[in-house]
């Protein structure tokens, strides 16, 4: 029997459709504002995407790219007038930064407008249980869980990878949704005896094929977060004969990447109202 399909095409259209109609309603267009510096293919695809979607949502966007070449100072002083610009509610600094501190530039955004959410002020927030702008990745794996009605309440769940954009803040809102989190990362000791423990598994390592049938609990919901491409192959970190043991399983590709861009769309109008004082 095959896993059940967590299908990030039907989730995030309808969280899509959700925020359309939300916008309809505030009475003004929220503005995100997107920073990328180079041409490197991959950050251009992944700002199209989004640029597409907030305008079928009604969110107004505009795309900053600077030349390769570009200073530290040079890009701090546009994210500081994109600060102080009123009408700006979000922005998105799209990484790498060739040759300039990603700490520094990231630390320089107003927490208000980060719709990245990494910010160390909303990192904070976050772990503290106060309200605070979130990573999109992390905030897609719970709207997968709450659309496919994956209750984290009581579940042991298991986060593979402890980066800043996925699993750190996932643990975070997990832990807020009272599951019991392990954070495994590349030093954790017979990573599979972990693994099998998990109701909830999320690989989010980069790794391909990382996570094999053997190293998932029967019926577990497994999402797979990592990307990897081979021969122009988009690869996942999960093997694809997890879904003959899993409960539920994200496709790769149409899973957990198409929430994220919904979340980030989302946490630009979270950021709009908030800023507006309409929430």
């Amino acid at each position: 029997m095959s896993a059940e399909r967590l299908d990030g095409r039907v989730a995030s259209a309808a969280l899509v459709e959700r925020l359309r109609v939300e916008i309809a309603g505030l009475g003004f267009a929220p503005r995100l504002d997107f920073v990328r510096v180079g041409d490197d293919p991959a950050s251009a695809y992944y700002v199209r995407s989004k640029e597409r979607l907030a305008t079928r949502v009604g969110v107004t966007s505009h795309t900053h790219v600077l030349p390769v070449g570009t200073t530290e100072d040079e890009l701090l002083d546009l994210v500081g007038r994109l600060n102080a610009a009123a009408d700006v509610d979000g922005m998105l600094v799209q990484l790498p930064l060739p040759g300039i501190d990603e700490k520094v530039v990231l630390d320089a955004i107003d927490p208000a407008k980060d719709v990245d959410g990494l910010h160390p002020i909303n990192v904070g927030r976050l772990w503290s249980g106060r309200q605070a702008l979130v990573p999109a990745t992390p905030l897609g794996v719970i709207a997968l869980c709450d659309h496919y009605g994956i209750d984290p309440t009581g579940a042991n769940a298991v986060i593979v990878g402890r980066s800043n954009l996925v699993g750190k803040p996932l643990a975070a809102l997990l832990l807020a949704r009272n599951a019991t989190v392990t954070l495994a990362h590349s030093r954790t000791r017979d990573l599979a005896d972990v693994t099998r423990r998990a109701d909830i598994l999320v690989a989010a390592v980069g790794q391909p094929r990382l996570i094999r049938p053997d190293m998932v609990k029967h019926g577990a919901a497994v999402f797979d977060v990592g990307l990897t491409r081979e021969e122009g192959v988009v690869v996942g970190d999960v093997h694809p004969g997890v879904a003959e043991v899993a409960g539920w399983l994200t496709p790769m590709p149409g899973g957990t990447g198409l929430m994220t861009v919904a979340m980030v769309i989302a946490n630009t109008v979270t950021a709009a109202k908030r800023r507006r004082w309409l929430a």
